[in-house]
């Protein structure tokens, strides 16, 4: 009778479990590579932000450059202009 039970553990048990349990790690492995695309598309929204935000600070930068060597009479206007543009 030991015997009976163990052959058919093996012939019908054994596949059933190893089924269920290869759905099981394929379910599991297509959550993680979804949590790895969102995570990806974070990161890529966010440097995307910190290019944009570089950018805007390396033409104030330009402009306040261009005002510390400017030598015209027009310096106060484009300092009150500069404050406008951060007030928006």
């Amino acid at each position: 009778m030991d015997k009976a039970v163990l052959l058919a553990f093996i012939v019908i048990g054994l596949p059933v479990i190893l089924g269920v349990c290869g759905d099981l790690l394929k379910r599991w492995m297509r959550l993680k590579e979804k949590q790895l695309d969102h995570a990806a598309q974070l990161a890529a929204d966010k440097a995307a932000a910190q290019a944009a935000h570089i950018e805007r600070l390396e033409q104030r930068m330009r402009v306040l450059e261009r005002i510390a060597t400017d030598k015209g009479g027009d310096l106060a206007a484009q300092i009150d202009d500069l404050r406008d543009e951060r007030m928006n």
